[in-house]
């Protein structure tokens, strides 16, 4: 895609304005690197698209494609000019806070998208003991209703079949509450109180989650009502 523009924005654009390559790369600066954890985060992006816009990245400097050593397939990783987006992206989704949210709808309630990004905000070093297991239930959805968190000093997994393991903490709401509570869209005591969000297990960690979870960067963001 080029504009036959001098202008560096056209030209940046020519780069990273291609229809999911913003979001490869909001993937990669926020840790993804197998293509299997890239799929994870861009679940509606087929293979095919994937492996063509991370050639396109590669190309221009913005990834570097390594060999797995001792294994088949790749890693990517970005490069100095793809971590300089971080503010770029984090610009993009503060307007996308304030002028976008009111086009959310059903459709873009990812339960997969969802819990790895819950996957990703727990706060290892706010827990207590050498494992806690959180179990979700989704109340509005017929698949995947079910998943688990199991979190370690040293690691956190997802997953949506049972890990056999003592849960420590039952969460039961629908994919949205869980949404909006994550994007600082509804808080947790009011959640709690309009019994949007049913918790059971020990106080220390039902009491408040965003003791342990982080919520989004997003969260504490005035809409646009409320800035104009």
């Amino acid at each position: 895609m080029e504009y036959g523009q001098f202008c560096p924005i056209a030209k940046a654009l020519e780069i990273v304005g291609e229809k999911w390559t913003v979001l490869i790369i909001r993937e990669l600066l926020m840790g993804a690197s197998r293509f299997n954890e890239l799929q994870r985060g861009l679940s509606l992006m087929s293979p095919t698209i994937l492996n063509k816009r991370l050639a396109s990245l590669a190309e221009h400097g913005l990834v570097l494609k390594k060999k797995l050593p001792g294994q088949q397939g790749h890693a990517y990783y970005p490069t100095d000019s793809c971590k300089q987006l971080l503010p770029v992206i984090k610009s993009l989704g503060d307007w996308g806070m304030r002028w976008a949210r009111d086009g959310l709808s059903d459709r873009d309630l990812d339960i997969g998208l969802l819990m790895l990004y819950l996957q990703r905000s727990v706060r290892t070093d706010k827990l207590i003991g050498d494992e806690t297991v959180i179990h979700f239930r989704f109340t509005d959805v017929a698949q995947l209703a079910n998943w688990w968190i199991v979190a370690t000093p040293d690691e956190v997994d997802v997953c949506h079949t049972d890990p056999g393991k003592e849960v420590d903490v039952y969460f039961t709401c629908t994919v949205r509450t869980l949404v909006d509570l994550w994007m600082g869209d509804l808080s947790y005591r009011k959640a709690l109180r309009d019994q949007l969000i049913k918790a059971v297990g020990a106080p220390v960690l039902t009491r408040n989650i965003f003791a342990w979870l982080e919520p989004s960067i997003f969260a504490d963001l005035p809409s646009a009502e409320e800035i104009c």
